[in-house]
C-alpha cells in the first residue's frame, strides 16, 4: 500500500498561457516560470500549475483536455476583508461568497471567481 502525501502539482489546459498567466499573477499572486523545454507553470508556495496550450499540450496528457473543466480551492493566508478588497480592486467578479466551507483541515471562509478559461477557482482562508 502507498500513502500519497501532498500534491505536487496539476496541469490546466488553457485558451491562452499569456492571458491565463496575467490573470493568476495579477489577480492571485503566483509567479510564472519557465521550466523544460520552454513549457510555463504558475509556482505559488510548493506548488506549481503546469500550463498546457489547447491543442498543443504535452504527452502523456488527459484523455479529453479541454479548459474550463476545473474546480479549485487555493489557500490564502490573507484575511476575508482584504480577500475581498483586493478581488474587488482588481475588477474580479465573485461569484459566490464569502461563504463558510470545510477544507482538507477544517472550516474556511470561501471566494468563488473564474479565471479567463472559465475554471471554478475558489479562494479561501482558514478560520
Amino acid at each position: 500500500m502507498i500513502f500519497i502525501s501532498k500534491i505536487d502539482h496539476l496541469v490546466l489546459t488553457v485558451a491562452s498561457i499569456d492571458e491565463t498567466c496575467e490573470f493568476y499573477r495579477r489577480v492571485l499572486g503566483t509567479q510564472v516560470i519557465i521550466f523544460g523545454d520552454n513549457r510555463t507553470a504558475l509556482q505559488f508556495g510548493q506548488y506549481k500549475f503546469n500550463l498546457h496550450q489547447r491543442g498543443n499540450e504535452f504527452e502523456p496528457k488527459a484523455a479529453k483536455p479541454m479548459t474550463g473543466s476545473a474546480d479549485l480551492c487555493l489557500i490564502t493566508e490573507s484575511g476575508v476583508d482584504e480577500i475581498a478588497r483586493h478581488l474587488k480592486a482588481e475588477n474580479v467578479e465573485i461569484e459566490l461568497g464569502p461563504v463558510a466551507r470545510t477544507g482538507a483541515n477544517g472550516p474556511i471562509t470561501s471566494f468563488y471567481i473564474r479565471d479567463p478559461d472559465e475554471n471554478l477557482i475558489e479562494v479561501a482562508t482558514y478560520n
